[in-house]
């Protein structure tokens, strides 16, 4: 069975995306998860006006979490899969989002953006610098920047926990839902591979990030899945 490179998942997912929903229904903390991550945004519920970035929108579930927290918002929502924009635009969504067709190393989307929400996404991108280098460019100066991301390989445990998750749950559905188990197993070793939570604070901050902070998010996923804070420099902040 053929290795997927990072390269190659937007197309992966152009083929996964008819399924995608399906599978992550499977995980009863998928969307809870998902609106925590949002809620560290700080973004105020009466937030007309504010425009938000919403990074790796893949079938709209990060920009479901996003219009749950910041209902007046107005929402770009991002993704390089065209399969996946194809699933999210078919659902109904105020005005106020917008889908785009873009990578995030060459974003085609017009700033600033008065916070940026990325969710599973650094993981799977080529060149992770340059595209948080792409990222803090299209943030207005102290405007918070949050990654809901896997990162287990600061702790043995986690990362037992999430290699027992995949073998038991994410790679037999996977393969059962779509007869090809290459994205699942890639999203397995992906995870593996990945930075730990110190050093994805780390690249925040080498990328020009300021008050990076992170933590586990709460729930079935605890020290699997995390919630990662920053800003954009140029503004103080307590």
């Amino acid at each position: 069975m053929a290795r997927l490179t990072a390269a190659e998942v937007p197309g992966s997912f152009d083929v996964a995306a008819k399924d995608y929903d399906l599978l992550v229904g499977l995980n009863p903390g998928y969307h809870r998860a998902l609106r925590a991550s949002a809620r560290a945004l700080g973004l105020p519920r009466r937030g007309a006006g504010m425009r938000v970035l919403d990074l790796g929108c893949g079938t709209g579930a990060s920009t479901a979490a996003l219009l749950a927290v910041a209902p007046e918002a107005e929402v770009v929502a991002v993704d390089a899969s065209a399969g996946m924009l194809a699933r999210a635009r078919a659902k109904p969504w105020p005005d106020t989002v917008a889908f785009v067709h873009s990578r995030v190393e060459d974003l085609d989307v017009r700033g600033p953006f008065d916070a940026v929400f990325a969710a599973y996404l650094v993981r799977n991108l080529p060149d992770p610098d340059v595209a948080l280098r792409a990222v803090r460019g299209v943030l207005k100066p102290g405007a918070p920047l949050v990654l809901h991301e896997y990162s287990v390989r600061d702790s043995p445990v986690s990362t037992a926990v999430w290699t027992a998750m995949c073998g038991l749950v994410v790679v037999p559905a996977g393969w059962l839902l779509t007869r090809d188990r290459s994205l699942y197993t890639y999203l397995w070793r992906s995870v593996l591979r990945f930075d730990g939570a110190s050093a994805l604070r780390d690249r925040l901050r080498r990328n020009g990030f300021v008050a990076v902070r992170s933590r586990p998010v709460p729930g079935l996923q605890l020290g699997v899945v995390h919630t990662f804070t920053g800003r954009a420099p140029g503004q103080e902040h307590s």
